[in-house]
């Protein structure tokens, strides 16, 4: 109980040096680092109404943390003025099929004992985090960052593949408006091919389908899809193949502004799943705590540099082992 009262005590004083004047600067200064700028103050009134309500939650979540009550901080970012609903009207963007049979064809991943740890990053087979920006793609970054991995496993090149050609081209997917990654591994198989990021760049917007086999940079020879909900076969996946595409929940605030730490929210739901990511690997921190590492792309203002670890082994925490697929090279 007396535990209770000093919590409240000191969040209440954390908030309380948030005046309006120092509030004020802290948004001029917000606005000038992300370059914002309103159409007329009714508009900037809403957003910042919007900001200073996530920076008051930020701190409140801080001072929590700092108390040993979360194992992650959060922290103001580029998605300040924005809403958890418009994050995730705009920004996620994964459609799971209504009609799909996901297909288990089971690959040799016996494994006597995993790692502790295994980082893709330190392997040379993870890309440069992207920023899909206000479009619904991040199944097509998701997608193309499991193609560059298999590509640098299998070729020893690590090269960007384009995010911007699955957009156009995925016809089973939505472009912007949302799609689903086995789609994308089935189109690059069955067009014999997907360009290179440099040969087709990002736009951020639905386009004319242009792939040319010129700019040609990988093939796919078909994809397998981790059993449901199994964060060992997960594991096992990542450890044996490499980065493995994922879904999770991505509609909290305290994933919008996630900054360090561990990441746990038991608040995130696993069923509810709308955001694509990639895990490129896995880990245990000094205090035993297992983690999956997942590359977002929200750009590498957005949390570790654009990374987050993800509690492990915690109940399939925003369900990020109930769609799991990869491609085959």
């Amino acid at each position: 109980m007396l535990q209770g009262v000093c919590v409240l005590l000191l969040a209440a004083s954390a908030l309380s040096h948030l005046d309006e004047a120092f509030l004020d600067s802290q948004w001029e200064e917000w606005k000038i680092t992300h370059r914002r700028e309103y159409n007329g103050l009714d508009e900037e009134g809403i957003r910042r109404a919007i900001w200073e309500k996530n920076t008051r939650m930020i701190e409140a979540h801080n001072q929590e943390a700092a108390l040993g009550m979360h194992s992650y901080e959060l922290g103001m970012n580029h998605l300040g003025d924005m809403t958890s609903e418009e994050v995730s009207e705009k920004m996620t963007g994964l459609q799971v099929p209504m009609n799909s049979e996901r297909s288990f064809t089971s690959p040799d991943h016996t494994v006597s004992k995993l790692p502790k740890s295994i980082d893709y990053r330190k392997k040379g087979m993870v890309t440069a985090v992207k920023d899909q920006g206000s479009c619904g793609s991040c199944w097509a970054f998701s997608s193309a960052g499991a193609l560059e991995g298999q590509l640098a496993k299998t070729t020893g090149k690590l090269l960007d593949l384009s995010p911007q050609n699955l957009v156009d081209c995925v016809t089973e997917n939505n472009g912007c408006g949302g799609g689903y990654m086995t789609n994308a591994f089935k189109y690059v198989q069955e067009n014999e091919g997907i360009d290179s990021d440099e040969a087709y760049p990002y736009a951020g917007e639905d386009q004319p389908c242009r792939y040319n086999s010129s700019g040609r940079a990988a093939e796919c020879k078909g994809y397998i899809e981790v059993p449901v909900g199994d964060e060992q076969a997960l594991a096992k996946a990542v450890y044996k193949v490499g980065p493995i595409s994922v879904g999770i929940d991505a509609a909290l605030g305290t994933f919008q502004f996630y900054q360090k730490g561990i990441y746990y929210d038991r608040n995130c739901n696993k069923e509810d799943i709308n955001h694509a990511v990639l895990a490129v690997g896995f880990g245990v921190n000094s205090k035993g705590m297992k983690y999956w590492i997942v590359k977002n792309s929200w750009s590498d203002k957005w949390g570790k540099q654009g990374y987050v670890l993800m509690a492990r082994n915690r109940g399939n925490l925003c369900g990020i082992a109930n769609l799991a697929s990869y491609p085959i090279m």
